[in-house]
């Protein structure tokens, strides 16, 4: 079968994939739609370390093909959106209904697949980029048949981290304010859930003008080029009750941090790279601020595809406009560097 891997040195299309049989409390799908994220394409300029070779993908959406022993919730047939969280469901953090912090779901990746005999890892619990990927029961949430998987793909990253920092983390309230920072699939996604919140004043930052259209679309009040000198203090004079930064850049971190208002919060969600470091003025947080980590938008994937998809059913979450551009699964090359330079929100590949 075909899929995209990874052997350390490059990316490449191969039609030689082999995947095992489902076991217990496991679930085969056959992949119909894979967006393509900045965590992708991380992996492969190493801001991501991970081991080699590995299929990547991490954000898909199918139809199940078979299941495992003791799988109940899914059968043969279902249209699934996949998560990438491989919780165990019994840990201390999993009981507090914390799956993204589950320790058995993060850095212990399986080795599903094979070629020429020789096993390959699993990106992300997931590896969405191939024709089928096997994952973990609770991975696989069962959704509308009537939501396309084009766009249903792209529930299981970037509408759970973009939507579940507004909602989960951050729970911003109705009234708030909010800024946002880099308009790209996860940024869009911020936009539309503090949209879905009832923010106020939604204030979104991109270099690129070109992004105006799609982010008023989804929800921003203002459009500014750079969060640099007084632009958004003319439009919220005493700062922002959230700040998000959806880039990955310590300098935009900063500047996340240095346009909140008392006891505002600033969320990271962008990745730099592992050793990144950013700094602030220690004097501004005594004004109650604070600055959240978020993985994945503290999410509970059996819980928030289902909502998210019932949001979709009632208008008022936008999955299709998401999708800018499909490429055949063959296109990888092309799709990755469309992502690469920005010509793209969020591309999907086909299958």
């Amino acid at each position: 079968m075909r899929g995209v891997v990874f052997d350390g040195t490059q990316a490449q299309v191969v039609d030689d994939l082999e995947i095992r049989d489902p076991g217990p409390g496991e679930v085969l799908v056959a992949i119909a739609a894979a967006g393509l994220c900045h965590s992708d394409l991380s992996v492969i300029d190493g801001t991501i370390p991970f081991p080699v070779p590995v299929v990547l993908g991490h954000e898909g959406a199918g139809v199940v093909e078979a299941v495992g022993a003791g799988v109940g919730h899914v059968a043969p047939g279902d249209h699934v959106s996949l998560s990438t969280l491989a919780s165990c469901g019994a840990c201390p953090d999993c009981g507090r209904g914390r799956p993204t912090m589950c320790r058995k779901a993060i850095g212990r990746p399986g080795r599903p697949f094979a070629r020429g005999g020789r096993p390959l890892h699993q990106f992300a619990s997931n590896s969405a980029f191939a024709e089928r990927t096997l994952v973990k029961a609770v991975q696989a949430v069962k959704i509308p048949r009537d939501i396309p998987l084009t766009s249903a793909a792209l529930i299981g990253c970037g509408v759970l981290t973009g939507v579940g920092a507004v909602l989960n983390r951050a729970k911003v309230a109705l009234g708030d304010t909010v800024v946002v920072i880099g308009t790209g699939g996860i940024g869009l996604n911020v936009i539309q859930g503090a949209r879905i919140a009832g923010a106020s004043v939604i204030v979104a930052v991109d270099s690129n003008p070109a992004k105006e259209a799609a982010a008023r679309r989804f929800g921003a009040t203002h459009f500014l080029a750079s969060a640099e000198g007084d632009a958004v203090r003319e439009i919220l004079p005493s700062g922002a009750d959230h700040a998000f930064e959806c880039v990955g850049s310590t300098a935009l971190i900063r500047q996340a941090i240095d346009l909140l208002d008392r006891h505002g919060q600033a969320v990271l969600l962008g990745v730099p790279a592992a050793t990144a470091e950013a700094s602030f003025l220690v004097s501004s947080m005594y004004l109650d601020k604070s600055i959240l980590g978020c993985r994945y938008g503290s999410s509970r994937p059996q819980q928030d595809i289902a909502l998210y998809a019932r949001l979709y059913a009632q208008g008022r979450l936008l999955l299709d406009e998401l999708v800018t551009e499909t490429y055949p699964v063959e296109d990888f090359a092309k799709a990755a560097d469309d992502a690469h330079h920005g010509r793209v929100a969020r591309g999907v590949l086909t299958f």
